[in-house]
């Protein structure tokens, strides 16, 4: 059987004038690596005994890759984009219930911020997307920032050096739920706490890590 790499060469710009449909997509890098991976997958696939042409076997896949990663793509960058202006207008509800004595309507956000009211509502309404299982940094979750090998050990360094920054029992909490691989319960009972109490206390220190790494 031919070489799947020498497939793939002789198929580069097969595979870049598939990504170039995407025309709002400006990586078209990214799309030719991801479009490698479908090539990869149709040639897997493949049975020259049916007839069809490799090339046309293979668009679907790649076409399927890209369109896979463009979308799961933009829904991180979406989601980061809401939860940074949702961060940007509870901190301007928190600075005008200082100055107002009363927590400020939307139309008073609106005014303060310049933003369509709308749009404040909208993203007050807004379900933070992540968790402690979900989007952290860089695309990964806590769990797998500290748990993956891969993981640029700086961002490992610097991840570590703001939770030791953390107060107490913040900190133990951190460093026992991700680095030691410990429940929410476990750690209630070595802190003497409840395990409802670890769990907020654990989302308390996960926005202010959240905010330390935007």
């Amino acid at each position: 059987m031919e070489d799947i790499n020498e497939i793939i060469l002789r198929n580069e710009s097969f595979i870049y004038s598939i990504a170039n449909k995407f025309t709002k997509y400006k990586n078209k890098e990214d799309l030719f690596q991801v479009g490698c991976i479908g090539m990869i997958e149709a040639y897997k696939n493949y049975d020259e005994t049916k007839g069809t042409k490799f090339t046309s076997y293979a668009y679907q896949y790649i076409y399927g890759e890209m369109s896979k990663f463009v979308r799961e793509d933009h829904t991180v960058k979406l989601s980061r984009d809401m939860a940074r202006l949702k961060n940007k207008i509870e901190d301007a509800r928190n600075h005008l219930t200082q100055i107002f004595m009363h927590v400020p309507s939307n139309k008073e956000l609106s005014n303060y911020l310049e933003i369509d009211e709308r749009i404040v509502e909208q993203i007050l309404n807004y379900t933070d997307p992540f968790s402690m299982d979900e989007l952290f940094a860089d695309d990964l979750s806590m769990h797998e920032i500290v748990a993956d090998k891969q993981t640029d050990y700086d961002t490992l360094l610097a991840l570590k050096d703001e939770i030791e920054n953390l107060s107490e029992p913040e900190r133990s909490i951190m460093l026992e739920r991700y680095f030691e691989d410990l429940t929410q319960t476990e750690i209630a009972n070595n802190l003497g706490l409840s395990q409802v109490d670890v769990s907020r206390k654990e989302q308390k220190a996960l926005t202010k890590l959240r905010k330390a790494f935007n």
